[in-house]
């Protein structure tokens, strides 16, 4: 279980890192040669996505006695504000933006496949 406590922890990371990036593009950073529009609360909900990561992550890799139960709740806030993202590019008025529909997907999948793999461990754990 101590394996999957710290690759969950780096996956947090990672996840936290992807989640900076697309908050800067959303905040109308151009990161390389990649640029999307303004969209303030893309960039409120990325924020605060990296914020909860970042602690799942630091709980995780810690050792903190609240590890396991940190990644669950960082997972699925996470996953909340992706899926708001996916509801809001369904209803958007605007053209389908690939690489937004690609990034949520991805996160959408990789969220519910951590936050699956931290519910197994905290019913095993019992």
């Amino acid at each position: 279980m101590d394996a999957l406590r710290r690759a969950l922890g780096r996956l947090s990371l990672l996840y936290a890192l992807i989640f900076f990036v697309f908050a800067l593009l959303h905040a109308g950073i151009t990161v390389g040669p990649v640029s999307q529009p303004v969209i303030v609360p893309a960039a409120i909900v990325e924020t605060l996505c990296v914020v909860v990561m970042a602690s799942g992550a630091y709980g995780a890799l810690a050792g903190r006695d609240w590890a396991w139960d940190g990644l669950i709740y960082s997972h699925a806030a996470a996953l909340g504000g992706v899926l708001l993202g996916i509801l809001a590019l369904t209803f958007a008025p605007s053209e389908p933006n690939v690489l937004l529909t690609w990034y949520h997907a991805v996160m959408a999948t990789a969220l519910a496949a951590g936050l699956g793999g931290a519910f197994y461990v905290s019913r095993v754990r019992r």
